[in-house]
């Protein structure tokens, strides 16, 4: 499995609009482009619940 495979549409036309403009990302960025900072939610006893 191919990073395009796991990115959105939105993340994936964020991510070449920058690569176009040659900038330099921080490790931040990455993550924010990457959405490893996202809520992350589970259902417990019918409720969605943030971890």
């Amino acid at each position: 499995m191919k990073l395009r495979d796991l990115l959105s549409v939105y993340d994936k036309k964020k991510f070449y609009a920058s690569a176009a403009k040659n900038e330099k990302h921080s490790r931040k960025e990455w993550e924010e482009i990457m959405g490893t900072k996202r809520d992350t939610c589970k259902r417990i006893g019918g409720r969605v619940r943030r971890k």
